[in-house]
């Protein structure tokens, strides 16, 4: 945004609905000797080598109010179905969330889509998961703060995932804005067995976190403090691996007018961050580590990792990585405006190492 286990992969795959067409190619693509332990050993080594699908989902048709992109997703699969979020940017209003629901990645065009209507202002950059504690869907997404236009951290919750008319209000995260944040964007909450993570960036190479103990969340966060500073930029995105005691987290940065992500790996959400693919020349994803059968982007940006549960743990399966993102040519993007810019979705699937 701008303000603007190990040994469980043939699991997951069973689990999961049946890709669009280009997506199953990319799928089986994947190195039939592969095993889930040198996955891994890729993964922390930080080796990562996508294929591309065609674009899964564009800007939805809206006459009243037409839309110029959808971006920022975060998604879940739960009972059968995924359960998308997105940002949408339109004209009338600029900052919005869509969501859509469907059994299948090739019906992602054709389903329903439904504007949430939480608030009539600034609400945008969701982040889906069902807290077990509350047995309760939480959706983390950043608000405007009134006259100020500050953005805010926010929270809105539902028992019932699949209604997009029954989520609350927004709600701040922080009642009041931390004294040593001048700006902060893009809020991303993941949590281990005694507490609640919150993690964001400030669009000057900086990762924040702060914490609350899990009794207290929503609630109780302490002040923010820097745990990462490299040539980073937004949408900061933090996973547990399953299987292994640690954690991966995706920044997205910027190489001139395309963006592409880094990664990093700790064995605590409050650790130190080790980067394992965090620069121009080895990157978690960017134009040198990802095919396209047929050319449609050159960023890779503002995206969410497949996760294998729905909770606030947030797992996702260290050999079978799957990134859903939000990508544009170089060639769609030049002359516009920021907002007008017509990013869509796609996904990136592992594909062998050359």
């Amino acid at each position: 945004m701008k303000l603007r286990a190990l040994g469980k992969s043939l699991v997951l795959f069973c689990c999961l609905p049946p890709l669009t067409s280009a997506a199953a190619d990319a799928e089986s693509a994947s190195a039939p000797g592969d095993n889930a332990s040198a996955a891994v050993t890729r993964l922390l080594k930080g080796e990562f080598q996508w294929r591309c699908t065609e674009p899964l989902l564009s800007a939805a048709s809206r006459p009243q109010d037409p839309c110029y992109s959808v971006k920022d997703p975060s998604i879940v699969y739960f009972e059968n179905r995924w359960h998308l979020f997105a940002t949408i940017r339109s004209q009338k209003r600029t900052h919005q969330i869509e969501y859509l629901s469907f059994t299948d990645w090739k019906e992602a065009r054709t389903a329903p889509r439904h504007l949430l209507t939480i608030t009539n202002g600034y609400f945008c950059a969701p982040q889906v998961f069902y807290f077990s504690p509350h047995r309760k869907w939480y959706l983390i997404h950043q608000i405007s703060d009134g006259p100020r236009k500050m953005l805010q951290p926010a929270y809105s919750t539902t028992s019932n995932i699949s209604d997009p008319g029954s989520w609350s209000p927004p709600v701040r995260l922080y009642s009041e804005h931390p004294e040593n944040i001048k700006a902060w964007i893009d809020f991303w909450v993941i949590c281990d067995s005694s507490k609640a993570h919150l993690f964001f960036t400030s669009n000057n190479g900086l990762m924040w976190h702060a914490e609350t103990a899990l009794e207290k969340f929503p609630g109780g966060w302490n002040k923010p403090n820097v745990v990462l500073r490299d040539d980073i930029f937004e949408a900061s995105h933090t996973y547990k691996l399953k299987g292994l005691n640690q954690y991966l987290t995706l920044v997205e940065a910027q190489d001139g007018a395309r963006r592409y992500y880094k990664a990093y790996v700790s064995d605590r959400l409050d650790g130190e961050w080790k980067a394992v693919a965090a620069s121009k020349t080895k990157p978690f994803a960017s134009v040198l580590n990802v095919r396209e059968d047929r050319h449609w982007t050159d960023s890779y940006s503002h995206g969410e990792l497949l996760r294998t549960g729905y909770d606030q743990n947030l797992e996702v399966d260290p050999a079978e990585l799957k990134f859903l993102f939000q990508g544009v040519s170089l060639e769609a993007q030049t002359g516009k405006k920021y907002g007008e810019i017509p990013w869509q979705l796609g996904l990136l699937l592992p594909r062998p190492v050359q």
